[in-house]
Formats: structure tokens, C-alpha cells, sequence
């Protein structure tokens, strides 16, 4: 599998902990743009000069819902919330919620909802995996085959066993790289501007 990355001419947008990356190649307005637009995040973080790498990691997944799209049978299925839910483990305790309260994507309100079980994720749009033990993944990635839900974690080669996006650390900041394949298998559509800023995106299964 191939892995597209970034060169030394990517050009970093700090905001906080969170820096995101575009092209430098692209025009400097639309770079500018396309920065800003997925560095919108709630104003919790305007108001913490320190963010925790949790605290970052809640702000993605805001930002992750805003430039994925959803197949739209299965979105007006889904009702009226937009679910971010967490499996295992919960790693943000009351950053998630305060990140969610009062947001919205699309005419959705964002919820949190942590969950015990693959069986209860039929309503998540987002699924953060925290496992302690890595030898169930294989089987929840099968679980939720062709189920149109983005999976993301922080779990050391998560992309590379199917997951969909995965959270590393470059230094000390935040960032991720992308399971393109992934994402497609599932009938969910990432926004170009999305995949400008990962750090890696996974295309193909060479």
C-alpha cells in the first residue's frame, strides 16, 4: 500500500497545539482558505491557550464531520442528531461534550454517546476506537464493514489494519493520516481539503 507524504514545502497554519498543513504549491488565498476553514472549531479552544493532545484530538473530530460526507440514504436514516461515538475506553472525559455542546453540521445537532459494543454504533457517524487490547480491532473492523461510519483512532497501525483515519504525533503536535480506501469501501465521500492537511493518505493496497 502506498502512502502519499508531505514534503518539506508543505506549509504549516499553527492554531493552538492543532497545526494543519496544505500545499504551499496552491494559491496563497486558497491555502489561507482552505486553512481556516478547517481550523474552525468551537470557542472552547480560543479560550485555552494549552489545549491537551485530547482536547485537539475532540476538536478533529468536530472538524472531521464538517468534511466527510455521508451517503444520504443512509444520513436521513440516521435522524435528526449527528453522533460521535467513542468504543472503549473513554480517553477525552468532558472535552468531547464540551466540544460538541451546541454545534451543529448541517441542520444536526452533535452529540456524544460512548458505547460498550460494535452492535450499539448503528446511529454513530464518527467512531472513535480506544481499546486497551488491539487483538479484538481486526474484528471490529470486519464488524463494521461496508457500514458508512468513519473510524478513527489514535491505536498504532490503525489505518494500516483498515481503519480509516488515525491520530499521530509529529513532535508534540497533533495530526493524522488518512485510510482512503478505506473510506471508499464505505460509501463515504472526504473532502479534498480534508485530505490536504493529513499527513498520509493510504490509496491503494500496494
Amino acid at each position: 500500500m502506498k502512502y502519499l507524504h508531505g514534503t518539506d514545502s508543505l506549509r504549516s497554519v499553527p492554531r493552538d497545539q492543532a497545526i494543519w498543513s496544505v500545499f504551499a504549491l496552491c494559491p496563497l488565498l486558497i491555502v489561507v482558505a482552505a486553512a481556516w476553514a478547517f481550523l474552525a472549531v468551537p470557542a472552547l479552544y480560543a479560550q485555552n491557550p494549552r489545549p491537551t493532545d485530547y482536547e485537539v484530538k475532540a476538536a478533529y473530530l468536530y472538524n472531521f464531520g464538517r468534511f466527510v460526507e455521508w451517503p444520504g440514504k443512509v444520513a436521513a436514516a440516521q435522524g435528526g442528531s449527528f453522533t460521535v461515538c467513542v468504543l472503549g475506553q473513554d480517553p477525552f472525559g468532558p472535552s468531547l461534550d464540551a466540544t460538541l455542546a451546541g454545534e451543529t453540521i448541517g441542520s444536526k445537532t452533535i452529540v456524544a454517546k460512548r458505547i460498550s459494543s460494535v452492535d450499539e454504533s448503528d446511529n454513530c457517524q464518527i467512531l472513535f476506537l480506544s481499546l486497551r487490547d488491539d487483538s479484538h480491532l481486526n474484528k471490529i473492523i470486519a464488524d463494521l464493514d461496508k457500514k458508512a461510519i468513519l473510524t478513527v483512532s489514535d491505536m498504532p497501525q490503525f489505518v494500516k489494519r483498515g481503519g480509516m483515519i488515525q491520530f499521530v504525533l509529529e513532535g508534540k503536535k497533533v495530526r493524522f493520516e488518512v485510510n482512503l480506501m478505506a473510506t471508499q469501501h464505505a460509501g463515504l465521500t472526504l473532502s479534498s481539503e480534508l485530505l490536504k492537511v493529513a499527513t498520509a493518505v493510504r490509496r491503494d493496497t500496494d
